[in-house]
């Protein structure tokens, strides 16, 4: 059986000057996306964060599977129970359990076990991966699933950045705590990252050392 296939009547085709000039305005855009752990409390309106959600939705993926579940969470009792769990993992992660070389490596970013953004920021999006999805009642195999999933967090990123929002991943190990704070305790789901977002604090520092970003000849090859 042939599957449908439709004309693609919504690519846009610039001037190569112009391209240029739209790849560097973006450059220059996503440069000033930075990692924050001082957030404004100050609300931000669910339907920004509906359509951030949506964008990351749009991202490629295995066999068009879509292995990702997306939970928006501004409650504030269940951002003071993610906190209080995360702390307590990141507690032994920073009293031994991460290791000394890495433990060192982030010594210049100045983390600690510390997390009150967890409560303080007015988001906390909580992403999970899927084994299986659902199709007309019948579960299906996923496939390149934490691809799939790492491509569309970064379009969440991207998306929440350019509304307007400052973020931050947040990657506790182990996160299975998120599972039941978030009602997908179940054999199906894991999840893989948290990401807060929120106005910046008005106080909110980047690292100096996060602002040392590769060169280009560093992290590319061109082959013509």
């Amino acid at each position: 059986m042939t599957e449908a296939h439709l004309p693609l009547t919504d690519f846009i085709e610039y001037p190569q000057d112009e391209m240029l000039e739209r790849a560097k305005s973006n450059y220059q855009n996503v440069k000033r996306r930075h990692s924050i752990r001082k957030f404004s409390d100050r609300p931000v309106p669910q339907a920004i964060i509906e359509q951030c959600i949506l964008a990351a939705g749009t991202a490629p993926n295995g066999a068009n599977h879509q292995p990702w579940h997306f939970v928006a969470i501004s409650n504030p009792e269940v951002k003071a129970q993610i906190r209080e769990q995360a702390e307590a993992i990141e507690q032994a992660f920073y009293a031994g359990r991460g290791g000394e070389e890495w433990l060192d490596n982030l010594k210049p970013l100045g983390t600690n076990a510390s997390k009150p953004y967890l409560e303080t920021a007015p988001w906390l999006i909580a992403v999970f991966t899927k084994k299986r999805s659902e199709d007309n009642g019948e579960q299906k195999q996923n496939y390149y699933v934490h691809e799939s999933v790492g491509i569309a967090t970064g379009f969440l990123l991207q998306a929440l950045h350019n509304a307007g929002l400052g973020t931050l991943t947040h990657t506790p190990k182990p996160m299975s705590f998120l599972s039941k704070v978030c009602g997908r305790d179940n054999d199906n789901e894991r999840p893989y990252m948290l990401i807060v977002a929120g106005y910046p604090d008005e106080n909110a520092m980047v690292p100096q050392h996060a602002l040392d970003k590769k060169s280009l000849p560093e992290i590319s090859d061109f082959i013509d």
